[in-house]
């Protein structure tokens, strides 16, 4: 059983430009431990700011009134009784010590011999014990001190091995490790002291995180320290779904993580951070279950040729199969089956090409735009094209009427006028009715004008007009479809120029 650190309301809240709230820390934290089921959260640095203090304290008397607070920890200092009191007077009881890891670190930034060091830190421990504090210890640049002191190292492990530390905490702080130096140098430390509990706390600057996460279990590392969505200073610590996907399927591990929970509780960490998940990101990302070859919606539909271990349904998520030009009838079968909507042959067919048209067009189709673009399909006539809008300019200026310029056929002549409007689709009508004007042809009455988008407000989204005709007292209706709305009215006037 691998144990989880997430360090999401610590390390995670480093990344530049993001700042809980208290409730949000809250929030997280009760998401992390309950819906999760994470074994243990890093909370806060002590002595950081006020704000800091009371987001602690609001965590900690949760975390007691559920009989948790053994799992919320919180990094503190060398530096006496300090942290301690703060700790102890937000509510926690469990302290993680930043201790130097390196002999660079101690020696240049903290000015102290590795004795000096080594004994400041035995009288925090003695501290803690005196108040009944948990200690864990960080040794901070552990990664960089392996290689280049590990001496030093050797030496701070020996001196606090006997010590009542529950887990030492061992940090590639800077991010610099390959996957075949994390086995190396954790097997150093497992192998040297096998009765110790060790935690790995990885950074991402090379991309190498997860892997390197893969080696440190794999020689004896008990604990892992994540950030949900791989929040964290610079490039960003371990991403927990990505850690926990690998562990479950790469190397058959078992976590206690609830993973169906994975999605929500990102996208919800996502909105608090206001750092976007990029859609490609493993597990959690918009993408990652979206099928667009055709090809591959085939294989699923034959014998799920397309699959891997990492099902959807296990993240809390759906199966989906992107709508674009390389869709093909499988993808758009798919999605038209998930709306309850049946499809002639020659009625997909239509759909279809309509489909890789907008694709073309470098328009996003999505299963929310289908129905309209079936509506529009179904609805089409087969109606002589007489008129034809070869060309059409219209032109918005603030403070100025719009304007339009169009060039039409008509019968195989081709016809030019402009006219300016209350709004551009106006223009374009008062240009179009001049010619029909000019030609004595008649031209029927708007009675409605109806624009609808799917749901869920994307700027980007189809939009159909649905325009009611009246010529003569026949009354009759005209669709358009585009992604832009002035342009969906234009293919509703055209269809009605081609029915009259």
């Amino acid at each position: 059983m691998i144990k989880i650190l997430d360090t999401t309301l610590r390390d995670g809240e480093q990344t530049s430009g993001v700042s809980f709230a208290i409730q949000e820390k809250l929030s997280i934290a009760r998401l992390l431990l309950e819906d999760l089921q994470i074994d243990r959260i890093e909370v806060a640095s002590a002595r950081v700011s006020d704000g800091e203090f009371a987001s602690v304290q609001q965590i900690t008397k949760w975390a007691k009134s559920k009989n948790v607070l053994d799992k919320v920890e919180i990094l503190g200092f060398v530096d006496g009784f300090t942290s301690l009191k703060w700790i102890e007077k937000a509510g926690g009881r469990v302290i993680n010590l930043l201790c130097k890891g390196s002999l660079n670190h101690c020696t240049h930034q903290l000015r102290k011999t590795p004795q000096e060091h080594i004994a400041d830190i035995k009288q925090v421990v003695a501290n803690a014990q005196s108040m009944g504090i948990t200690v864990n210890i960080y040794l901070e640049d552990w990664s960089n001190g392996i290689q280049q002191s590990s001496e030093y190292v050797f030496t701070l492990m020996d001196s606090l091995k006997d010590e009542p530390i529950v887990h030492f905490m061992l940090p590639d702080t800077l991010g610099i490790l390959n996957p075949n130096q994390t086995r190396t140098y954790c097997s150093m430390m497992v192998e040297r002291y096998p009765s110790l509990q060790f935690d790995f706390h990885a950074h991402n600057d090379y991309d190498m995180a997860v892997a390197n996460v893969f080696e440190a279990v794999q020689v004896g590392i008990q604990g892992i320290h994540v950030t949900i969505n791989g929040l964290g200073e610079r490039a960003g610590n371990a991403p927990l779904a990505s850690v926990v996907a690998m562990l479950h399927d790469q190397l058959h591990l078992s976590t206690n993580i609830n993973e169906p929970e994975l999605n929500r509780v990102s996208k919800l960490v996502e909105a608090y951070s206001g750092i976007r998940i990029p859609p490609n990101k493993p597990v959690v990302g918009d993408n990652v279950f979206t099928q667009c070859a055709g090809i591959h919606a085939d294989g699923d539909a034959k014998k799920n040729l397309y699959f891997n271990d990492l099902l959807p349904e296990r993240f809390g998520r759906i199966r989906e199969y992107a709508l674009g030009k390389t869709s093909g009838k499988a993808n758009i079968r798919k999605n038209l089956e998930a709306l309850g909507i049946e499809l002639d042959e020659e009625s997909m067919h239509k759909v279809t090409q309509r489909i890789i048209e907008l694709g073309d067009q470098k328009q996003v189709v999505t299963q929310d735009d289908l129905p309209y673009i079936v509506s529009d399909i179904v609805k089409e006539e087969n109606i002589a094209e007489n008129v034809r809008i070869l060309n059409y300019s219209l032109s918005l200026a603030q403070g100025l009427k719009p304007i339009a310029n169009i060039l039409i056929e008509i019968n195989g002549e081709i016809y030019q006028e402009y006219a300016t409007g209350d709004g551009q689709y106006d223009a374009f009508m008062k240009a179009l009715w001049k010619i029909y004007d000019t030609l004595g042809k008649p031209h029927p009455i708007l009675l409605d004008y109806l624009v609808t988008i799917p749901p869920g407000g994307r700027t980007d989204a189809l939009v159909q007009t649905l325009i009611t005709w009246d010529l003569d007292g026949n009354v009759f209706k005209t669709h358009g479809l585009d992604g832009d709305q002035t342009a969906a009215a234009i293919k509703a006037t055209l269809k009605m120029l081609n029915r009259i």
